[in-house]
Formats: structure tokens, sequence, C-alpha cells
């Protein structure tokens, strides 16, 4: 005696998923602009950050670190990788949203 296989119907194979959008990525367009702190306590003069965003860190002399707190957007990827190529973690990146159209400023 000879058994049937049950019918199966073929399914489509599932959509492939689109690209995962880094954090980054999903700041980008927000209102709002990018700030950073460098705790200098914390600091040891690796200079990696120099290299990585000239345009945001410089060394002056050969120990002191100056840096832009508030800096343009068009550097968010180079500074994000400053920090997160910094050897003791001294560089917080944040994003802070603008409020009532004062460009970040909390009106009194």
């Amino acid at each position: 005696m000879e058994q049937s296989q049950p019918k199966t119907t073929p399914q489509a194979p599932p959509a492939a998923p689109g690209p995962v959008p880094s954090d980054d990525e999903k700041n980008r367009g927000k209102n709002g602009r990018m700030r950073m702190v460098v705790d200098l306590n914390r600091c040891q003069g690796y200079v990696q950050c120099c290299f990585l965003a000239p345009n945001a860190f410089r060394l002056l002399g050969e120990e002191a670190l100056m840096y832009d707190p508030e800096p343009d957007d068009a550097q968010r990827e180079h500074i994000l990788r400053a920090a997160a190529a910094c050897p003791v973690q001294a560089i917080l990146v944040e994003q802070v949203a603008h409020q009532d159209g004062n460009d970040g400023r909390i009106s009194s």
C-alpha cells in the first residue's frame, strides 16, 4: 500500500530586510546639533582625536588640547570616530535638541 504525502503550497521567501541604520544615522535629521565635552582630567594626550577630527580638535603646545564644544554637524562622523578611538574614553558626544526655536538655549 502506497502512502500519499500531504500537498504543501510553495511559500514565497521572506522579504529581505533593508539596511539597518546606525545610531548616528537615526539621530541625523532630528532638530538638534551636536555637543561634546572632553574630560581633561581623564585625557592622557594620546591625540588620536586630533588625527581623526582635525577640524574639531587640535593640540596647543605639547599638552593642551583645544576643541570646539559645539562643532558643525558636518564633522559628526569624524568626531564620533575620534570619540570611539580615544584610548581612555575621555570624549563625550551628545545630541542637543532645539527648544522653542532658540537653537538649544532654554528661554527664560
